[in-house]
């Protein structure tokens, strides 16, 4: 096996930067350098040597036209050129309200009011506090615990990290400093759901919402549930009066074969999470959406029933111009067509990993498709075969994943997943450490 991180001169820029960085989800002591990108085109990251890399994580899931998209470039220069931000408290400006008029257009049911925030895990945190607030203003206390689910990952901000898996999530050693919050297994079979639904009545005095990440639950371990379990904790949640809160940051914009997950369930939530896909990866931005059933429970004579939130670069104009022209791809390109035909391609040209010693299962739905294995073995050499395959990949935990942008060819396709699984049929060999 390959003993090199990822067999890369190192340019001066990072050699001498490195020292001041602080990366993500890395031990710094141990890790090899990370790749050095210097520019994207299409959906290539290209390194400082040269070298091209076929991105299979669209950067976490975001770049779903691909990369330097002509349409998004020009509105967001566009956009430079006149007003790149202004403060948005007591301000309003055409891009944002332009996109919240086009996002409650877009999702379903009456989720009409749009909260804009600038990453996913502040979206997650605006939507607990809306919850929480949804009762008090109707003078019920109490209700402020949230239920979510065994694998659940929403981000890595406090109350965010509260509604994460409590043992086997990242944010598992902060117990103690985290609200303690209810966590449940995602229901499948019948009794199961009848549990959940007692569950939810016997603790409803004290529950202001359930949050869900429907049909795919991402850095818990890209876990799949149904679209019938989705609506039956809906109507659980109906019946018990408790808000259902759909994160779909991940899942949203076409990552699953619909625009949004939780259509395949015919359910509505009264709180939905978007972000990353949301300006086509261009510039951080996220939402909120609630219902009008939820906004009007904070129009009120008393100013401390409105909701007290307001980030700093919320609804930045350059952001929401990135967004509205995303869009307009979603309407004149064929994303959804694309996603939808990759589950097909991704299930199929990923199987033949089934065979492979150490391979649990091989998975997809729409444009995400998974290797599990038992135990991940030699992660920094797997990591750095696929670098030298040419494609860009990062494991986890005990998956192999792929999330590709949706304007990836089929071709484009056919090469990443042959190279993943020729370097997985490798990888299957060396001995475990």
């Amino acid at each position: 096996m390959s003993s090199e991180s990822h067999n890369l001169s190192t340019p001066d820029w990072q050699q001498s930067g490195y020292r001041n960085i602080w990366m993500p989800y890395t031990q710094m002591e141990t890790s090899p350098l990370p790749l050095p990108v210097v520019a994207t085109e299409d959906v290539h990251l290209v390194l400082a040597d040269g070298r091209k890399l076929i991105d299979g994580m669209a950067s976490w899931w975001t770049a779903c036209h691909g990369y330097n998209h002509p349409h998004i470039r020009q509105a967001v220069e566009e956009q430079l050129r006149v007003m790149p931000h202004v403060m948005f408290g007591g301000i309003n400006h055409e891009p944002a309200l332009r996109l919240a008029q086009r996002l409650a257009r877009l999702t379903p049911g009456n989720l009409n009011r749009v909260f804009f925030s600038d990453s996913g895990s502040v979206s997650v945190e605006v939507a607990l506090k809306i919850a929480v607030q949804f009762w008090l203003n109707q003078g019920v206390e109490g209700r402020t615990k949230f239920v979510s689910f065994q694998h659940a990952y929403h981000g890595d901000t406090t109350g965010a990290m509260s509604v994460c898996d409590p043992l086997n999530s990242m944010h598992s050693h902060f117990k103690g400093f985290l609200l303690e919050q209810y966590s449940r297994q995602i229901p499948t079979s019948e009794a199961e759901h009848a549990a959940f639904d007692a569950f939810l009545g016997s603790q409803q005095s004290e529950i202001a919402g359930v949050i869900i990440e429907p049909l795919i639950q991402g850095a818990g371990g890209m876990k799949f549930h149904s679209p019938e379990s989705v609506a039956k904790i809906r109507e659980a949640c109906q019946r018990n009066q408790v808000l259902l809160i759909a994160d779909e940051i991940a899942t949203g914009f076409g990552r699953t074969g619909t625009m949004f997950a939780c259509e395949q369930a015919d359910v509505v939530p009264d709180i939905l999470c978007v972000g990353k896909g949301l300006t086509g990866g261009t510039l951080s931005l996220a939402a909120t959406i609630a219902t009008d059933d939820v906004f009007n429970t904070f129009l009120s004579d008393d100013s401390l029933a409105a909701l007290m939130h307001g980030p700093t670069f919320m609804a930045n104009p350059l952001a929401c111009a990135a967004a509205n022209a995303s869009l307009d791809l979603f309407e004149t390109e064929p994303r959804l067509d694309r996603a939808l035909a990759m589950q097909a391609e991704l299930s199929d040209q990923l199987s033949p990993c089934r065979e492979l010693p150490g391979v649990v299962d091989v998975r997809a739905k729409g444009a995400v498709g998974v290797i599990q294995v038992e135990h991940l073995h030699h992660l920094d050499q797997l990591r750095a075969r696929f670098v030298e395959a040419g494609i860009w990949l990062r494991p986890f935990g005990n998956v192999i994943y792929m999330t590709p942008p949706l304007s990836i060819t089929a071709e484009q396709l056919t090469t990443l997943c042959a190279e993943t699984v020729r370097v997985v049929h490798e990888w299957s060999s060396w001995p475990a450490d």
